[in-house]
């Protein structure tokens, strides 16, 4: 698609559940080494390089955000590495905080300007070079459920939820607290390189939330409004991505914590178009094809979803097409093409 020209604006509408001038490919992320085998270029290693090496990674990362047809970069600093002692989610170790001791001890003071250090290289880096026509959509990764469980795993946060309480809330709290801050300043310093601000915060699995639905409205849900309405006040559309089946706490999602558009989703839980019945009028929904079907399904296959899927949705407002979830490495790159390719065809047939 040598003639495609990126624009960022097609990403704001579809997150502002606005017609859209085509439908945008979105994707929450891409594992560097499927872009490599895409491009036929080396340059992951160029990540963890000096600032020289990251901007010639960038240069790499933007290109292929473009070349594949995109209108915006997804690219997002996660916080839960840069708290002391994390790790309980995604390495399995043990949580950090088990007690009001170990909460009244914790550097919570520090994170922000931890936060900082690891990672205001990488954003001036990718503002450097953001191509022609196209901005970020991503920014402060990690939603407030995710940020707790990595210091306090998630079996401990069930018992302390039970055995103490005000600890409990006070978790969420102080965690909301610290990523409003974080992402103040994240929006003041590179605000303009972002089109559409996300974190992902997998609040649920297969048949339900991964805690209370009643839990998730009276100590997640408000940490969100604020953050959200942070985001609002710089003039950026938010995007949820949370993995799971989270249909008890939608309606809240969107009155409460005002989401401008949610991502993902899993054929197991539902169709994609249950999405867009029941919200499609409300906030824009992101995904369509899951995961699972990239895998495992033929080129023939993935082709006929994407033309269903994109057919479905294509005189809706608010819609992004993009795998349920992400691209990790083991996604066959076949697959991966094969839905990007579906895309631009239909595109083309439908100008």
């Amino acid at each position: 698609m040598d003639s495609f020209k990126p624009d960022y604006k097609n990403v704001i509408k579809a997150a502002q559940n606005k017609k859209t001038n085509r439908i945008p490919l979105y994707e929450h992320a891409i594992d560097h080494t499927i872009m490599e085998k895409v491009l036929n270029k080396k340059f992951a290693d160029l990540f963890l390089g000096d600032d020289k090496d990251k901007l010639e990674f960038f240069r790499h990362y933007c290109h292929f955000f473009k070349e594949m047809g995109y209108d915006t970069v997804s690219f997002e600093c996660c916080v839960g590495p840069v708290m002391p002692g994390s790790g309980a989610l995604g390495n399995h170790q043990p949580g950090i905080i088990k007690t009001k001791e170990d909460y009244d001890k914790y550097p919570w003071d520090k994170i922000h300007d931890y936060y900082f250090q690891a990672y205001e290289s990488y954003f001036k880096a990718l503002s450097e070079v953001m191509p022609k026509g196209m901005k970020a959509i991503g920014g402060v990764g990690n939603g407030v459920f995710e940020c707790v469980q990595d210091i306090v795993g998630y079996t401990d946060l069930c018992y302390i939820s039970v055995d103490d309480p005000i600890l409990y809330q006070s978790l969420f709290k102080k965690i909301g607290d610290i990523l409003k801050q974080i992402w103040h300043t994240f929006l003041t310093k590179f605000g303009d390189t972002f089109a559409v601000c996300r974190f992902g915060d997998d609040l649920g699995f297969r048949t339900s939330t991964l805690i209370s639905d009643t839990d998730i409205k009276k100590h997640i849900i408000p940490q969100y409004k604020e953050i959200i309405e942070n985001i609002h006040s710089f003039n950026k559309p938010f995007l949820l991505h949370s993995c799971g089946n989270i249909f008890n706490v939608m309606d809240e999602l969107i009155k409460e914590a005002k989401i401008d558009a949610k991502h993902s989703n899993e054929d197991a839980i539902a169709p994609f178009t249950k999405w867009i019945d029941l919200y499609g009028d409300r906030i824009g929904i992101f995904g369509g094809i899951d995961t699972d079907i990239l895998c495992r399904e033929s080129e023939e296959e993935i082709e006929r979803r994407v033309f269903e899927v994109m057919n479905y949705c294509k005189d809706k407002n608010g819609f992004a097409i993009s795998s349920g979830n992400s691209i990790p490495d083991y996604v066959p790159v076949e697959g991966y093409l094969a839905m990007i390719n579906a895309v631009k065809k239909f595109r083309l047939n439908n100008n």
